[in-house]
């Protein structure tokens, strides 16, 4: 995601841009220079902006932002800021008395860079008309080569803000949506909670589906809200960093050497931050949602199971015969079934965000329309406000579609700039045979998704799905709501490296619950800088790897939040080495 942020002075715009990027792994390219005349008040606020950056990042000070752009493509990088940089290239030749003066050529240069970058990139950059330039014939030349400049990498960038104020304002291009917006439809009838042991006596059993059915009508959900453009999300704030400062020092004072814990101490730390105290609380709801659709490219042999499958195993989750009701009943964790295009019908308790019947052939066709894609988003986005709403403290996602992994490799390789032949892995057990079928039917998906790399909306129309694009909206809903989410596989993950596109920062938000067996998840995965929690070979979905990360997580939260600290106990800490006498 290319994300350009304007604002006048002290607007905010700085601040806004660095949250939108990871703590660690971030190349700052700084292009502000302190004047050879000296001037203490400009030194003083590069001064401070050096402070504030996070000193896991990697600072570069240059004037040469599109080379440095082009030396390294894809790793996280914020530019901070065009103004300076027009400034330092204006005073480097010499410029200001020119009176032929043409910055052309280096504004084609850096957005030419910008169009190629295929990582996460921010850009800061004063808006002229919120800035006070002198009258003169100087200030004329740099607010028209900065207005060039700002238009120009608007041009090249995903995703276009404004900060006034410290209020974030999305831009971009006129969008006619008088009736290109599909309705949101939230339903108020109760939800079917499949967490039930079948066994029990409150148990449901098993609904009778009907394949042969036609399409579940929307018309008949009683009331709606809507989202007319659910591909444009708020500004993602960061989880509480005071929190999880406090939440390290307590890790420091408990009664253990320091890390002694391992990976349980990092995870008690981002749920503090999550959860914004120290110490944080056991997620007392934890609910697992299951997006359940199907494909029109599972006709291509790309699956060890035929499609009908799908359907078969939805009426599994309701009747709470899955594995993902199994872990979710021993875990204490909800589980909920919704349909979105399972090419079946199914009870109306499950279908009430259906957007039709099977996704299409993505290797010759549009997986969705425009129209779909966004009722899928918005689909996504209730449930998550559904659940939140309802006192759900940690979200997971979990999925079921015969055939879902080929449009989720094909995400992956494009989000990643990975090859087919890197990124298909065997799925639910295909042969080599099998293999190949999907090496190509991800290959032609590719290919045709390819334009629409870096437009969500239009990617997810393109070679996603139904369950693909509710499960971004879902996952991207829960980051602005301020929930954290257990990421369970490959598809979900997928759908978290088009959600993180469109709700940038979404991932901080996020906890990686295992590798898949799959070779496109580790790739994902890297991709988010996630890094999972659990590495067991699987690969089943439905949301069983993030259930089987639960317990870990609540081990990790117990114990922060419940063990003494030396001072408590009475327990003597580390020895200081200083202190030790060497004759003894």
């Amino acid at each position: 995601m290319r994300t350009l942020v304007l604002g006048g002075i002290r607007s905010g715009k700085s601040a806004f841009g660095e949250g939108l990027l990871p703590h660690t792994g971030v190349r700052y390219l700084a292009t502000a220079a302190n004047p050879a005349t000296g001037d203490p008040e400009w030194s003083d606020r590069i001064a401070q902006h050096r402070l504030r950056r996070p000193a896991e990042w990697t600072t570069i000070e240059t004037g040469d932002v599109a080379a440095e752009l082009r030396s390294d493509s894809r790793t996280a990088t914020l530019v901070d800021d065009l103004g300076s940089w027009v400034s330092r290239h204006i005073d480097s030749v010499g410029g200001w008395s020119d009176d032929a003066f043409d910055m052309s050529g280096v504004i084609d240069e850096i957005s030419s860079a910008v169009s190629d970058f295929t990582g996460d990139l921010v850009i800061i950059s004063p808006e002229v008309g919120l800035s006070l330039v002198a009258p003169t014939p100087a200030g004329r030349l740099f607010q028209d080569q900065l207005g060039l400049l700002n238009s120009a990498i608007a041009a090249a960038c995903d995703r276009v803000v404004l900060i006034v104020a410290g209020q974030v304002l999305e831009l971009g291009a006129a969008t006619d949506i008088s009736g290109s917006a599909l309705p949101l439809l939230v339903p108020n009838d109760p939800t079917v909670d499949a967490t039930a042991d079948p066994a029990s006596s409150e148990a449901a059993t098993a609904p009778d589906f009907a394949p042969e059915a036609g399409t579940t009508s929307l018309d008949i959900v009683p009331t709606a809200t809507e989202f007319e453009l659910p591909e444009q999300f708020d500004f993602i704030a960061a989880p509480d960093r005071n929190a999880a400062i406090e939440a390290r020092r307590r890790q420091g004072e408990l009664t253990k050497p320091p890390g002694s814990l391992g990976r349980l101490e990092e995870v008690a730390i981002w749920v503090a931050s999550c959860q914004g105290v120290c110490p944080p609380a056991v997620f007392e709801a934890p609910t697992v949602v299951v997006f359940a659709g199907d494909h029109g490219v599972a006709k291509s042999g790309v699956s060890a199971f035929p499609p009908e499958v799908t359907a078969q195993m939805v009426a599994n989750f309701a009747a709470g015969g899955a594995a993902v009701n199994v872990l979710g009943r021993i875990h204490g964790a909800r589980v909920r079934v919704e349909d979105l295009a399972v090419d079946a019908q199914t009870p109306e308790a499950i279908s009430r965000f259906k957007v039709r019947r099977s996704s299409g052939d993505l290797t010759r066709e549009d997986a969705l329309t425009t129209e779909e894609t966004r009722a899928a988003l918005a689909a996504g986005r209730a449930i998550a406000d559904q659940e939140i709403d309802s006192g759900a403290d940690l979200l997971m996602a979990g999925e079921m579609g015969i055939g879902n992994t080929t449009p989720a490799t094909i995400l992956v390789g494009l989000l990643t700039d990975s090859e087919p032949v890197v990124v298909v892995g065997r799925g639910t057990g295909i042969d080599d045979n099998g293999w190949i079928r999907k090496t190509g039917a991800v290959r032609d998906g590719m290919r045709r998704g390819r334009p629409h790399a870096r437009v969500p909306l239009e990617l997810l129309r393109t070679v996603a799905g139904a369950e693909i694009a509710a499960m971004a909206g879902f996952l991207a809903q829960a980051a602005l709501r301020r929930t954290p989410v257990i990421l369970d596989g490959l598809v979900v993950t997928a759908a978290a490296l088009v959600a993180n596109d469109m709700a940038p920062g979404a991932r901080e938000w996020w906890l990686a619950g295992h590798r898949s067996a799959e070779p496109a998840h580790t790739i994902a995965l890297r991709q988010l800088d996630l890094e999972p929690l659990l590495d067991l070979s699987m690969r089943l979905g439905e949301g069983s790897g993030a259930l089987t990360a639960l317990p870990v997580v609540q081990s990790a939260v117990a114990t922060l939040a419940s063990m003494a600290t030396f001072s408590e106990a009475a327990v003597s800490g580390a020895a200081d080495p200083t202190s030790v006498n060497p004759e003894r």
